[in-house]
């Protein structure tokens, strides 16, 4: 008797599906159940997917797909319907792949099934009940695995999962390299458990071993199924008391790159369904865990780089505290410009650097650390202030030209055609017309390479000090940087305005005036870049007033907490680790530097700041108002404190326009015995004293010394060596608390 025959007495049909050809060829019995009449025939793809119920055919086509990947049978439920969309019958279909290069063929049979009962814990694609709830399972599986940010997070999530009707108790991540088998992960099993499988050879017979040879899974539903297969390994298993495992590739990009164990302690038959939601996982794991790689490789380079670039604080400096911080950027390799350096001078001197260069990419750290490098260069060799940054701008300017040039004459070099050693370009003619990469374009020699390459010139902003431990005499150049400030030791906050010249690399010939003044004992400096300041939609101004702020109520002595507390204040505590509204704010770079000056610290001693205002900046009149205001803060009559502000906007406005040289601003705030007195000096070079006028009503000057006769307690006018100093003095109304309460 023919098999036909055999088939077709216990209503079992043949049906062979070629997917190159998109043909389906029917016996008599496969087509009787189908609906069509008992014959053998041979129709498109589409008329027999119009027998099928339309959500059957989407679960087939998954299961197919399966099959074809793993080589092994593809089994489902359809129900099959009439040309009214009634349900005929329902049939379970059995079928195998053929495979041929890309194509392949399924041949399988049809068979009529009864339908599951309603209540019944059947759960197969017909009913949809479990289709739903895999579906579920795998959008909260695929969001948890994308949102693991490291190897270890991936596993934990591994291990979480609760799988629709058949969690696994125990679990593997397997790894190769070079010809071993290694264990990345486990759950399920005890400390010590994972030792026989931490270095093996792939060509073992192992199932996870094979599953890496060949990229094809291994399902194993039984004890007996397992020994049969490998029974070289099956004791290593054995031990574990479980009775079914599933063994998965992790396939990227075409590549094995391991493997996956899920087993179970209760028997699983690994239905289609069971393994289509097997091998999605292992599909979300396998990207999972590749995008974990990838990001702690960039982690650690970026951690690497950062320890290479940012140097180490070394030991303590007699007289002096010093804390630092470098926070980068939220995203990318988390590498920039930012900087900061300490640098030992002859002397006993001590030079601290803190610098931004243009830019939050690798090119910007690499710059850095070449001009952290030549900064370091100059500042040995003894020159001062000023003139280390102007070699420092000098050395900048000459190696973001030079790149520059090149970059133009490149450019060029592609606009006419021509490769830049000589040749055509990708092996082309001379003159093919190739379109210009640089220096001819719109974006000139500073825009990108062609090759989304920022290549053009770049500057720096840089402050560079020099402070003497044992006198707390600090000389500072400043290049376009922000201005320090000085947590004095009663709590007040100044922001110290330092003479600047323009940001490094700009011009090749810049000069840096400096500026000096003393840092008391149990005084503070901080200096730090824009990325501190600006951060959360604050400009310079509003930035400074919330650091301000943060500097005066910081009660507790210890720099490097201040220090983490100013960092914490602009992007919230581990911001970058969790969600939320203060998730990664980090907009920019931040390098921060506090400097204390150690020894007595006498709360009651005078408040002193010093400024000066050169003729070439009359814009920093405002500043020197400013910087009054920031003095007296907490002086108890707003009256006086707007008085002493008009007198020090009119002596030094003076200064600058009856004479040639630059004023010099000097303020200090005493306490006597019921009150404090302040004593404001402005000097300059010039011998001329000023004299009283009688100005008319209309006249525009004239006012400056009536008004300190109004307004001031005592003034005066002292002539100097060269030079003079005009100086007034107030009072301010006592308190019943004392003078400095």
């Amino acid at each position: 008797m023919r098999t036909e025959d055999v088939l077709a007495a216990i209503a079992t049909g043949l049906w062979r599906w070629d997917n190159a050809s998109g043909t389906v060829t029917l016996d008599a019995e496969a087509a009787r159940l189908l609906g069509l009449p008992a014959e053998p025939v041979e129709l498109t793809e589409a008329a027999v997917r119009s027998r099928f119920h339309p959500v059957d055919w989407n679960e087939i086509d998954g299961v197919v797909n399966l099959a074809v990947a793993e080589g092994t049978l593809a089994e489902a439920r359809l129900r099959i319907m009439d040309g009214d969309g009634r349900v005929l019958r329902t049939v379970r279909s059995r079928s195998k792949p053929l495979i041929e290069g890309d194509d392949y063929e399924l041949v399988g049979t049809l068979q009529e099934v009864a339908e599951p009962q309603p209540g019944t814990a059947a759960r197969t694609p017909v009913t949809g009940d479990w289709r739903r709830s895999r579906e579920a399972f795998l959008l909260d599986a695929g969001r948890a695995l994308a949102e693991a940010r490291s190897t270890a997070e991936v596993l934990r999530v591994a291990a979480s999962l609760s799988m629709p009707g058949f969690s696994p108790d125990g679990l593997a991540v397997f790894g190769v390299a070079g010809e071993r088998l290694t264990i990345i992960g486990h759950h399920g099993h005890n400390t010590g458990d994972e030792g026989p499988f931490t270095s093996m050879s792939v060509d073992t017979d192992y199932p996870a071993a094979e599953v890496v040879r060949t990229g094809r899974a291994i399902y194993l539903p039984t004890p007996e199924e397992y020994l049969r297969r490998f029974p070289v390994t099956w004791p290593l298993a054995q031990r574990f008391g479980r009775q079914s495992w599933a063994y998965l590739p992790l396939i990227v990009a075409g590549r094995t790159m391991g493997a996956w164990m899920a087993a179970f302690k209760h028997p699983v038959a690994f239905t289609p369904d069971e393994r289509s939601v097997l091998t999605t996982v292992a599909r979300m794991l396998a990207q999972a865990l590749a995008r974990a790689g990838v990001a702690e490789s960039e982690r650690e380079l970026s951690l690497g780089l950062q320890r290479t670039m940012m140097p180490v604080l070394g030991p303590g400096i007699p007289g002096l505290h010093v804390a630092a911080r470098y926070v980068p950027t939220g995203g990318g390799l988390q590498v920039g410009g930012d900087w900061y350096d300490m640098i030992q001078l002859p002397g006993g001197r001590i030079a601290l650097v803190i610098g931004d260069v243009q830019g939050h990419d690798v090119r910007a750290a690499g710059l850095m650390g070449q001009l952290r490098i030549a900064l370091r260069a100059y500042a040995s060799e003894g020159h001062r202030p000023d003139a280390v940054l102007s070699r420092a701008s000098r050395f900048l300017y000459g190696i973001t030209d030079g790149d520059a040039a090149e970059t133009a004459a490149d450019g060029a070099a592609r606009g006419r055609g021509e490769h830049p050693n000589g040749g055509a370009p990708d092996g082309g003619a001379p003159g093919g017309g190739v379109a210009s990469y640089g220096g001819g374009g719109p974006n000139g020699p500073g825009g990108p390479d062609g090759r989304g390459h920022d290549v053009g010139p770049r500057f720096a902003t840089c402050l560079y000090l020099e402070i003497d431990p044992v006198t707390g005499v600090v000389d500072i150049a400043r290049a376009g940087h922000p201005d320090p400030a000085v947590r004095m030791t009663d709590g007040t906050v100044l922001l110290r305005p330092t003479a600047g010249g323009l940001p490094l690399g700009i011009v090749p010939d810049t000069d840096y005036p400096t500026t000096r003044f003393t840092l008391e004992p149990g005084e503070t400096l901080m200096m730090c870049t824009d990325g501190l300041l600006e951060t959360g939609g604050h400009d310079l101004d509003s930035g400074w007033d919330r650091i301000r702020a943060l500097l005066e109520g910081h009660a507790d002595d210890s720099l490097e907490d201040l220090a983490d507390s100013l960092v914490e204040a602009v992007h919230g505590p581990g911001s970058h680790h969790t969600t939320g509204p203060l998730a990664d704010r980090r907009e920019d770079d931040i390098a921060l530097l506090l400097v204390s000056r150690q020894g007595p610290a006498v709360r009651e001693a005078p408040r002193r700041t010093m400024m000066t205002i050169a003729q070439a900046e009359p814009e920093r009149i405002a500043a020197a108002r400013q910087h009054m205001r920031q003095l007296l803060h907490d002086w108890r009559d707003e009256d006086q404190l707007d008085s002493a502000v008009l007198m020090v906007s009119e002596m030094v406005t003076n200064v600058l326009i009856h004479t040639d040289g630059d004023a010099l601003l000097v303020a200090e705030v005493t306490c006597a015995e019921d009150a404090r007195r302040l004593r404001v000096e402005v000097s300059d070079g010039s011998d001329e004293l000023p004299h009283r006028r009688h100005p008319g009503e209309m006249a525009s000057s004239g006012r400056g010394l009536v008004l300190m006769e109004m307004l001031a307690h005592a003034w005066g006018v002292d002539p100097r060596g060269e030079g003079k100093s005009i100086w007034f003095e107030l009072n301010e109304p006592p308190s019943d608390k004392g003078c400095c309460a």
